[in-house]
């Protein structure tokens, strides 16, 4: 077996183990239930107000539009704060000191923030398909789901490892990372209809994956006349494709030599000036 196919062997493990611990945690387990319970009771609340302009509940509109941000929301902050926590805890430069160590850990951090977003989606989905009816209109709209989840992983996982390298500790991937996102959230058509807002913002909003995430996320769930609700009165496949594959492809170039940038700057002195400020945080 050559170094290259064992570091990613063992990356592949390490993000196995990681995700089984993962969903044995009492914190991660709180975090889902908190997710699905505010999402669910938010969309039950509402359960009886209809789209205006369509036949549509609220529900069947908003689920797959929260769905898309959740997403974006995870991937982007999962690795910003596991990176940036893994510089400060001296992981990273254990990995560095490793032929191909580097290459193991993103690997294994790519299959556990994939994984992680499963019992997310579950947990959400399973009481949403119990107590609403008319959220997916077709079954293949589950495939649209599939693509869709895994161009927007790789659209926005890269983020999110980026945002990790450059900010300088664990506490500042909130500004760098958490603020943005949810500004992006705010002006993506995820609460609302994204024609509501002002023309430039529009255009802002749809640059990044996020949007389009979402709208994916709603040609999978509702029937095809819904498309009349979008810009441009139509699901834009094609587009979404575009998008996300370009922010995948920009994210696969840029990420490498931002990461091997910041592994060449790590080092045990920093580490431990940076466990040092975390103590005096905490304190």
């Amino acid at each position: 077996m050559t170094p290259v196919r064992h570091a990613i062997r063992l990356g592949l493990r390490r993000g196995w183990t990681e995700f089984s611990q993962s969903i044995r945690s009492t914190q991660d387990q709180g975090f889902y239930l908190f997710t699905a319970t505010a999402t669910v009771g938010y969309l039950f609340l509402r359960r009886d107000s209809e789209v205006e302009g369509t036949d549509l509940l609220l529900p069947s509109v908003a689920l797959p539009s929260i769905l898309g941000a959740l997403i974006a929301f995870g991937v982007v902050i999962g690795p910003a704060y596991a990176l940036a926590m893994e510089k400060e805890d001296g992981t990273l430069l254990r990995h560095k000191a490793v032929p191909h160590g580097l290459r193991g850990y993103f690997t294994g951090q790519l299959l556990f923030q994939s994984l992680s977003l499963l019992p997310q989606m579950v947990v959400i989905l399973v009481p949403s398909f119990l107590l609403f009816d008319d959220l997916m209109a077709e079954a293949s709209g589950w495939l649209t789901v599939v693509w869709v989840l895994v161009l927007g992983l790789l659209a926005t996982m890269p983020i999110g490892m980026v945002i990790g390298s450059l900010v300088p500790s664990t506490q500042k991937v909130g500004t760098w990372g958490m603020l943005p996102v949810m500004v992006l959230a705010g002006i993506s058509g995820i609460f609302y209809p994204i024609q509501m807002l002002w023309g430039w913002v529009q255009v802002v909003a749809q640059v990044f994956p996020m949007y389009w995430i979402a709208l994916g996320m709603r040609s999978a769930f509702l029937p095809d006349d819904a498309a009349a609700l979008e810009v441009g009165g139509s699901w834009r496949t094609t587009e979404t494709v575009l998008v996300l594959g370009i922010w995948a492809v920009v994210g696969t170039l840029l990420t490498p030599m931002v990461l091997r940038r910041m592994s060449r700057r790590q080092a045990g002195s920093q580490v431990e000036a940076a466990r040092d400020a975390s103590l005096q945080w905490v304190r």
